[in-house]
């Protein structure tokens, strides 16, 4: 459970030394309580304390990473049951599952799914994240031939699927230092393959018929020194599966420990209908599931199930923002219109796709206004004369460009004369103040 800032301050030295950035421990303090600040920082802070600390500072569902390097997925963390009392913090995986009864054309289909399907929406790339590999006949040869063929496509973030402990390990000659989680421990083999996960430092999964074996199974794994775990309920009903998700967060930020893990959940068992399977894994979603597995990729299922992660799971108090910087569209040449406007992210897309839709080739800068809309920039400060000037200089847009005609939206008409005396020799223009009219605004554009 998080300590209060009184409570951490009791553990720190003392020293007021200012060494950390902050003038006082007890302000140190306040600031760790508040997570605007890292223990390390303190030079002086003993081991005892830290380890102390760390453990009271520990989110109540634990991280779990799959995969190594770079290329990490998280799950887990989370620290509130709904999204309105903080931001979520890991968004769950996505993974397609592939199994040795596959034939060779449908493993590969299914990995190309895995590899193209891949949207750009608001600035952001949503793809799915992880392949889960199946042993269903016990052949440990063509589990590891999977495991070859999907680290050849490029796979680095992998499930590996099998009660035979032997099975895995096979497996994990090809893949151990990328970390793939294993599934899954159970009543039977939980001494095997928890000693398999420990020596290969792989994150495990725990397989229980209901959430009292689940609770026995993590907590004699926790005893043999394993943390990172993965819950799977065994419920393979939607009514069941949602009562133990829900269950498991709501034990978890209650502190107890044996449930504080994410949760992976297999909606490709639960249906042979894709669309009911589509609804099931939207409703783990947004319903705590830390994996989602799937039995195939289909584009106009996948889509709604990425932006539907992303929505939920981007911070409510930060609007989506788009890069700063100058956007070309249309292939715009030298003499093509100039325009501006804020990196709030919708007012981008809708800018953008009218320029598009009108076949303009235009140049579209983007100045950061903290993800604020035009109006709202301008009221804060961010879409103003003194700080699109420098960027509109710095940007390179002039190397791009045989003019200085600048269109600035029709909404901030009022920086127009302040624009003008801060960028000499340019003439600024006003276009419409609605996106819907840029297309004829355009199309009838001159420099003059």
């Amino acid at each position: 459970m998080a300590l209060t800032g009184i409570e951490i301050f009791k553990f720190l030295p003392k020293t007021n030394c200012g060494e950390c950035g902050v003038p006082t421990c007890l302000a140190f303090a306040m600031k760790l309580a508040a997570r605007q600040v890292e223990l390390a920082l303190c030079p002086y802070v003993s081991e005892e304390a830290k380890a102390t600390l760390e453990e009271a500072a520990a989110p109540p569902i634990r991280v779990v990473s799959i995969g190594s390097g770079e290329d990490v997925l998280k799950v887990g963390g989370e620290t509130v049951l709904f999204r309105h009392e903080k931001t979520f913090v890991n968004p769950p995986g996505v993974a397609v599952q592939l199994t040795d009864t596959m034939s060779e054309e449908e493993v590969s289909s299914r990995l190309k799914s895995y590899i193209d399907l891949q949207y750009e929406r608001v600035g952001l790339n949503l793809k799915p994240d992880l392949v889960a590999i199946k042993s269903a006949n016990g052949d440990a040869s063509k589990m590891e031939t999977l495991v070859k063929k999907a680290k050849s496509a490029g796979v680095k973030k992998l499930i590996l699927i099998s009660r035979k402990t032997d099975v895995l390990s096979a497996a994990l000659n090809h893949c151990a230092e990328d970390r793939p989680l294993l599934y899954a421990a159970d009543k039977e083999n939980i001494d095997s393959l928890g000693d398999l996960a420990k020596e290969k430092k792989c994150p495990l999964a725990v397989y229980g018929e209901n959430l009292d074996q689940v609770t026995t199974l993590t907590e004699e794994l926790t005893k043999m020194g394993l943390k990172d775990l993965v819950i799977d309920s065994g419920a393979r009903s939607l009514k069941q599966l949602f009562e133990d998700q829900v269950v498991i967060r709501r034990s978890a930020l209650n502190n107890f420990r044996p449930l504080g893990f994410p949760t992976i959940t297999f909606p490709c068992e639960m249906t042979s209908d894709p669309m009911k399977e589509a609804l099931i894994a939207g409703t783990l979603v947004a319903k705590y599931a830390g994996i989602i597995v799937l039995s195939d990729f289909q584009g106009h299922l996948l889509f709604p199930l990425l932006v539907e992660r992303m929505n939920i799971y981007t911070d409510p108090q930060r609007p989506m923002a788009t890069t700063e910087g100058i956007y070309e569209i249309n292939n715009p040449i030298k003499e093509s219109p100039l325009i501006i406007t804020s990196n709030f992210s919708l007012t981008y897309f809708i800018v953008s796709g009218e320029v598009e839709s009108s076949r303009v080739p235009c140049w579209l800068l983007i100045k950061d206004t903290e993800g604020l809309s035009v109006l709202t920039g301008w009221a804060a400060g961010k879409f103003v004369a003194d700080a699109i000037a420098p960027f509109v200089k710095k940007c390179g847009i002039g190397e791009k460009i045989n003019h200085k005609t600048l269109v600035i939206p029709g909404a901030a008409a009022a920086i127009s004369g302040e624009l003008e005396e801060e960028l000499p020799g340019w003439n600024i223009k006003i276009g419409p103040r609605e996106a819907a009219y840029l297309a004829p605004y355009l199309k009838s554009w001159t420099a003059a």
